[in-house]
C-alpha cells in the first residue's frame, strides 16, 4: 500500500468513526430559504489589511471556507456608517462603512458568494436612524426643515407625553423613550435610546424614503433579502396592528424591485405576539425554541421542547402556510451557546444536534461552530474569531480584546479541522447530514413519548423519507424500547457514537444522536 493510499483509507476511516451514513449521500437537496445561513459580525470575522478590523475584503477570503461548511446564505449585521462599533445607529443608508471597505468591495463580495451559490442578506435598521445621521441634525437645526416629519416630537408642556414633569414610557432598563433636545422645548422619541430617535413611519415622505433605500440594496447591490431589526418597534407597542400592516405594505413595494425577496424580522416576544407578524414577514426569528434547546440540554431532559415546537409551528403556518422558521441557539443580542452551557462540550454539541435535526431554517452566529465563548456586555459576545494560533492567524481581528473566547478556552478553527472528534467537525457533519436529506430540511415534525425523560425523540417525514431521531440529552447510556409506531425503523441511517437497534430495542451512548429509517 502506497502512502497516497494509506492517507485515504485513513481519512475515510476517521469519518466514518464520526458519523455512519447507511445510504450513499446524494447531492445536497436543501435549497434556501429552507437551508442555514451563517450570521457574520463584519468587524470581528476576517481582518485584510492589517489594521485590526473586519472587513468586507476579509469575508470575501473566507467564502470558500462557509461553502465547505454547507451554508447557503449569509446575514450581514449592520455594515452602513455609524458611529458606533456594532453600526446599528446608521448615518448614510447608501454607504458602506470606511472601516470595512467600499461599495465596490461590496459588489465584488456579492459576486463571489453568488459564483458559490451563497445567498446575501443584510442588516436593515429602519425603525432608527443615529442622531448623527444628517436628516436628524437638520430636523433639529431647522423646525421647517422638510426632514423635520421623519422623527417624532412632542412639546415638553404636551400633557399626552408628559406626566409630573417628566417624560413618560419608562422602560425596564429606568430610561425613558422621549429626550429633550439640547436648548429647546421639543423632546423626540428614541425607543432604545437618545442616539437612536425612531423614524415616523406615519410620513408618507419617511416610507417613500425607506422603500427608495430598499430597492437601492436590491437591485443597485444586488442583495438577495434584508433583516429587519426591531421590527416590532416600528409604531409604538400599542399599535401592533399598524406594525403588522407596516410590514405587508414594505414587503410588496419590495417585491416589485425583487420577486423572490427574503425578509426575515425580529420580534423578540412570545410566538402568540411574533405571529401576526408573518404576514409580512414570511421568515421570523424563533426565540422560543433556542430559549427551550438550551434549557433541554442543561437538564438533561427532554420535556416539552419537541411537543412545544409543533405547536408553535402549527399556530405560524395558521397565518401563513409558507412561513419560514428561522431557527437559533443564540445571536448577537445573548450569552453565546458554549457559555450558556458552562463550557460544556457534549451539552453544546447536543444543542446543535437539536437544532440541526428539528425543523426549521437554521441560522449559525459565526464562530458557533468552533465553540467561540461571550457573555454581555455585547461586545464579548462579538468578540474576534479564532482562524487558527495567534501567530499564524493573519486574518484575526483584533478591534477588542477578548475576554471570552481566546486561544486559552477556545481551539482555533485550523486545529479543529484535522480534530475528527472536534466541535467544527461535529457541526459540518450534521450540516451535510441535514443538507442532504429531505426529511431533515422539509419534514413535518411528529413528537414521540418515550420512557426515559432524557431522550428527546420525533419523527421527520417528507414524502418517500421518514427518519425516526433519538438524542439522549444524559451522560449515561440508555436502552429504550421503541413505541409501537415506531418498531419498523431498524436501520441506522447516522449516529454520532456507537448507537444500536435490535428488534425495537435501542441503545444509545450518552450524550450522542441516533437517527433510524426503516428497512
Amino acid at each position: 500500500m502506497n502512502k497516497h493510499t494509506f492517507l485515504i483509507l485513513a481519512s475515510l476511516c476517521i469519518f466514518s468513526a464520526t458519523a455512519v451514513f447507511a445510504q450513499n449521500q446524494k447531492n445536497n437537496v436543501s435549497q434556501w430559504p429552507r437551508g442555514i445561513t451563517y450570521e457574520i459580525f463584519v468587524q470581528s470575522f476576517a481582518d485584510s489589511n492589517g489594521d485590526g478590523i473586519g472587513d468586507i475584503k476579509g469575508m470575501t477570503s473566507k467564502l470558500d471556507y462557509l461553502k465547505n461548511l454547507g451554508v447557503e446564505a449569509v446575514w450581514l449585521m449592520p455594515i452602513n456608517p455609524s458611529p458606533s462599533y456594532h453600526k446599528y445607529d446608521v448615518t448614510d443608508y447608501y454607504g458602506i462603512h470606511p472601516d470595512y471597505g467600499t461599495i465596490e468591495d461590496f459588489k465584488e463580495f456579492t459576486r463571489e458568494a453568488h459564483k458559490r451559490n451563497i445567498k446575501v442578506v443584510i442588516d436593515l435598521v429602519i425603525n432608527h436612524s443615529s442622531s448623527s445621521h444628517p436628516w436628524f441634525q437638520e430636523a433639529v437645526r431647522n423646525e421647517n426643515s422638510p426632514y423635520r416629519e421623519y422623527y417624532v416630537w412632542t412639546h415638553k408642556d404636551d400633557p399626552q407625553t408628559q406626566k409630573d414633569g417628566k417624560p413618560t414610557g419608562a422602560d425596564s432598563d429606568n430610561t425613558t423613550h422621549w429626550h429633550k433636545v439640547k436648548d429647546s422645548d421639543y423632546l423626540y422619541y428614541g425607543y432604545f435610546y437618545g442616539g437612536m430617535p425612531d423614524l415616523n413611519y406615519d410620513s408618507p415622505k419617511l416610507r417613500q424614503e425607506v422603500f427608495k433605500i430598499g430597492r437601492y440594496w436590491l437591485t443597485e447591490m444586488d442583495v438577495d433579502g434584508f433583516r429587519l431589526d426591531a421590527a416590532r418597534h416600528i409604531f409604538p407597542d400599542e399599535r401592533p396592528q399598524d406594525n403588522h400592516q407596516w410590514w405587508v405594505y414594505f414587503r410588496n413595494e419590495m417585491q416589485k424591485a425583487k420577486k423572490d425577496v427574503y425578509l426575515v424580522g425580529e420580534v423578540w416576544a412570545p410566538a402568540d405576539i411574533v405571529g401576526p407578524y408573518l404576514k409580512g414577514l414570511p421568515a421570523l426569528f424563533n426565540f422560543d425554541m433556542g430559549y427551550a434547546i438550551t434549557k433541554a440540554v442543561n437538564e438533561e431532559q427532554a420535556g416539552d421542547l419537541v411537543k412545544n415546537h409543533k405547536k408553535i409551528r402549527d399556530f405560524y403556518a395558521s397565518v401563513n402556510p409558507d412561513y419560514i422558521d428561522a431557527t437559533f441557539l443564540t445571536n448577537h443580542d445573548q450569552n453565546r451557546i458554549m457559555s450558556a452551557v458552562n463550557g460544556d462540550m457534549k451539552k453544546a454539541k447536543m444543542a446543535a444536534a437539536l437544532l440541526l435535526t428539528l425543523p426549521g431554517s437554521p441560522y449559525l452566529y459565526y464562530g458557533e461552530e468552533i465553540g467561540m465563548n461571550g457573555k454581555k456586555p455585547d461586545e464579548y459576545i462579538r468578540e474576534p474569531f479564532l482562524w487558527d494560533m495567534k501567530t499564524k492567524d493573519k486574518s484575526r481581528t483584533t478591534w477588542v480584546q477578548p475576554n471570552y473566547s481566546t486561544e486559552s478556552t477556545v481551539v482555533p478553527l485550523a486545529a479543529q479541522q484535522k480534530d475528527k472528534n472536534s466541535l467544527f467537525n461535529h457541526y459540518k457533519t450534521l450540516v451535510k447530514l441535514r443538507n442532504n436529506s429531505p426529511a431533515l430540511t422539509y419534514g413535518e415534525l411528529v413528537p414521540l413519548n418515550v420512557a426515559p425523560k432524557n431522550v428527546s425523540a420525533f419523527l421527520r417525514q417528507h414524502q418517500d423519507q421518514t427518519l425516526l431521531v433519538l438524542h439522549n440529552l444524559s451522560k449515561e447510556e440508555v436502552t429504550l424500547d421503541l413505541p409501537q409506531e415506531a418498531t419498523q425503523f431498524n436501520r441506522v441511517h447516522f449516529k454520532t457514537k456507537g448507537g444500536k437497534v435490535n428488534k425495537g430495542t435501542v441503545t444509545i451512548p450518552g450524550s450522542s444522536s441516533l437517527i433510524l429509517e426503516k428497512n
